[in-house]
């Protein structure tokens, strides 16, 4: 606030006592921060993607992960340890398949396309999610729900292809590439939610790390690439793991604590519109006319889903018995 001598003097105070309170209250701007931190995603891992193999990159994302994760792993083994057979199968997919298999994807997505389209398209997660739920957790879809995902799916394909009336193989791969990973993640928070009443999130965190790295590294043997990376690599590494990583998913959980799911929903478009932003002015990545359209399609279909479900009597998605 920038004061004038016509203004009251205890104006400024109570404007920053309200500011305060408003703070300790409702933390949708520590959401809107973590989203922002995500979107950095591709500023950090298309140069990383450019310089190194995907599987590479994936595997010393996981690794640095895990070491910073350290002091929490006898808590994460002995809660492993007390989950039933199927619940253990589910942590083995949530840290093989969604975190190191999908990271996989998605960094390549990076290598053969532009760094907007990859992280927008991961919005459609929910979408895919509720699939999940449908199938895993016998959870019931109204017909309000499709009205939602084939608005995403039109706004998906919009913004997968420069032109949408002319579909090329090398437009096709970064567009299923990054499908893919948005797939596995969303399978992942189902398998989460099902883990939920065994499982912390910290502990399911850890584990998820955990038991991705050893697949990551499989990944690497399988590709035949290198474990190794140069030391000018290293920062990269280090940032892309503590940044769109660890921090920011650290500061999204502590600012969901108070913060209502709806305007939650708001401040993560953040995450798109700081990753559009750090695309067109840092790595010069260009959208067509409608791949713009198909991107705020895109944004508006899920946070219209994640909004209705919040405030409607009638939700689209039903948890079953």
């Amino acid at each position: 606030m920038i004061c004038t001598a016509t203004a009251p003097p205890c104006l400024p105070i109570v404007v920053a006592w309200n500011f305060v309170t408003v703070l300790r209250s409702d933390r949708t701007w520590l959401v809107a921060i973590a989203a922002a931190m995500w979107g950095t995603d591709g500023l950090l891992r298309k140069p990383l993607a450019d310089a190194l193999p995907a599987s590479t990159v994936v595997f010393w994302e996981h690794l640095l992960i895990v070491m910073m994760l350290l002091p929490w792993l006898p808590e994460a083994a002995r809660a492993f340890r007390r989950c039933t057979p199927t619940e253990r199968v589910a942590v083995l997919v949530i840290g093989g398949g969604c975190s190191a298999l999908a990271t996989a994807l998605f960094t390549m997505a990076f290598q053969v396309g532009d760094p907007i389209t990859p992280l927008v398209l991961q919005k459609l997660q929910p979408i895919i999610a509720v699939l999940a739920a449908f199938f895993l957790l016998r959870e019931r879809i109204r017909p309000s729900y499709l009205g939602f995902a084939a608005t995403a799916l039109a706004g998906a394909w919009l913004l997968s292809f420069p032109d949408p009336l002319r579909v090329t193989v090398s437009a096709l791969n970064p567009a299923l590439l990054a499908l893919g990973a948005a797939t596995l993640w969303a399978g992942g928070t189902v398998l989460g939610r099902y883990l939920s009443g065994t499982l912390s999130p910290r502990e399911l965190t850890v584990l998820r790390f955990l038991t991705g790295l050893p697949v990551a590294a499989l990944i690497v043997l399988i590709q035949g690439d290198p474990f190794a990376v140069a030391w000018s690599n290293a920062p990269g590494l280090v940032l892309l793991a503590l940044i769109p990583g660890l921090i920011g998913l650290s500061l999204y959980y502590v600012g969901l604590r108070t913060t209502p799911a709806a305007r939650a929903t708001l401040a993560e478009l953040a995450f798109p519109a700081t990753a559009a932003l750090v695309g067109v002015t840092v790595l010069g990545s260009t959208l067509s006319g409608t791949q713009w359209v198909g991107f705020a399609v895109v944004l508006a279909a899920v946070t219209a889903l994640g909004w209705h479900e919040r405030v409607r009597n009638r939700p689209a998605v039903l948890v079953g018995s």
